[in-house]
C-alpha cells in the first residue's frame, strides 16, 4: 500500500468517526435527549441506520454518492498528510465538545481558496437565515405553546409519531448535505457496491456508539438550551432545521456548514424563548451562552482557513 493510500484511508476513517460524533448534536441531539429515558438506545439506532442505508443506496443508484456537493471539489491525484490531519483536528475538537464545522474543516483540505470562500458565504447566509427565521417563528410559537408543559396523555402517541417522522426527515436532509465530508476521500463515480457496503457498516457502527453513549460530548450543547429534552421542542426544532436544509439544498450545490445553521437556529430560538418568558433578566443569561457558541464556530473557521493556507503553501513547494 502506497503512502498516499495510507493517508487517504486514515483520513476517511477519521472523517467518518468525527462527522458522526461532531454532528450528533445537530441532527440527533434533540431526538436522543427527549427519548433517552423512554426508548431503548438500540431502537433509535436501528431507525437511523435504516434511513442512513436507504439514503446512501439512493445516492449510489442515482450515480452521485455525494448528492452533487463535490462537483467543484475533485478527487486529488494523491493524498498527503494534511488530508488526514484535517479530520484528526476535527476529532480533537469533538473530544472537547467544540461544535466546529465538519464541512469547513474537512473540505478545506481539498478545496481552493475560491471554493472555500463560496462555502463560507453560503454558511454565513445559512446562519443568518436560520437565526432570524427561528426568532420570528418562536416569538409566535412560545406565546401560544409552552413547550415545557407536560403533554396530555391522550396526545403523547401523536407527538411521538410526529417526532420520529421529523427526525427521519431531518436525518435524510442532513445526510444529503454532509455525507460529502466523508465521500470526499472516495472516487466521485464508479464506487463499487462492496465499497459502499463497507462505508455503511462503518457509519452504522459509529451510530451504535453514538446512541449507546447518549449522544457523546457534543450533546451537552443541546442539553444546555431551554426545553430541548421535551418532545414538542424536539419536534419543532427538528422540523424547522430540516426545512432550512431543504431550502439550501435547492438554493445551490455548494457545500455549506450545517453546524452554522444549527447554531443559528438555536440562537434565534433561545432569544425568542427568553424574551417571552424571562423578560428583564433573559439577556443576562442568554448572551454569554450565545457568545460562547459563536466563538466556538469562529475557532473552527479560523482552523479551516489555516488548513487551506497550509495546503496552498505545501503545494507550492
Amino acid at each position: 500500500m502506497s503512502l498516499s493510500m495510507v493517508y487517504g484511508s486514515i483520513g476517511f476513517l477519521l472523517a467518518a468517526y468525527s462527522v458522526i460524533g461532531n454532528d450528533s448534536a445537530q441532527t440527533l441531539g434533540t431526538f436522543i435527549s427527549s427519548n433517552s429515558k423512554k426508548v431503548k438506545w438500540y431502537w433509535m439506532w436501528a431507525f437511523t441506520s435504516v434511513i442512513l442505508t436507504a439514503t446512501l443506496l439512493s445516492g449510489w443508484y442515482g450515480g452521485d454518492i455525494a448528492f452533487g456537493r463535490l462537483d467543484k471539489i475533485p478527487l486529488p491525484e494523491q493524498f498527503y498528510w494534511y488530508h488526514a490531519a484535517a479530520p484528526a483536528l476535527l476529532l480533537g475538537f469533538t473530544r472537547f465538545g467544540i461544535p466546529v464545522s465538519t464541512t469547513l474543516l474537512t473540505l478545506s483540505a481539498f478545496s481552493s481558496g475560491f471554493v472555500l470562500e463560496k462555502i463560507i458565504m453560503k454558511s454565513a447566509l445559512g446562519y443568518g437565515v436560520a437565526a432570524f427565521a427561528a426568532y420570528a417563528i418562536w416569538m409566535v410559537v412560545s406565546r401560544f405553546l409552552d413547550e415545557k408543559q407536560p403533554v396530555k396523555e391522550e396526545r403523547k402517541r401523536y407527538w411521538s409519531i410526529v417526532q420520529w417522522f421529523s427526525t427521519g426527515f431531518l436525518w435524510y436532509m442532513w445526510l444529503s448535505h454532509d455525507i460529502a465530508n466523508i465521500f470526499v476521500y472516495l472516487p466521485r463515480d464508479g464506487v463499487s457496491l462492496s465499497t459502499l457496503f463497507g462505508v455503511i457498516v462503518i457509519l452504522v457502527v459509529g451510530l451504535a456508539h453514538l446512541f449507546y453513549t447518549n449522544g457523546g460530548k457534543i450533546q451537552e450543547i443541546v442539553l444546555s438550551k431551554s426545553g430541548t429534552r421535551f418532545i414538542r421542542s424536539a419536534c419543532l426544532i427538528d422540523l424547522f432545521y430540516a426545512m432550512v436544509l431543504w431550502y439550501f439544498k435547492i438554493y445551490s450545490a455548494i457545500p455549506m456548514s450545517t453546524t452554522w445553521v444549527f447554531v443559528g437556529l438555536l440562537a434565534g430560538r433561545e432569544m425568542a424563548v427568553y424574551r417571552n418568558f424571562n423578560k428583564g433578566k433573559g439577556i443576562k443569561v442568554i448572551f454569554p451562552m450565545l457568545v460562547a457558541d459563536f466563538l466556538k464556530i469562529m475557532l473552527g473557521l479560523g482552523m479551516s482557513v489555516a488548513v487551506v493556507s497550509g495546503v496552498i503553501y505545501f503545494d507550492s513547494l
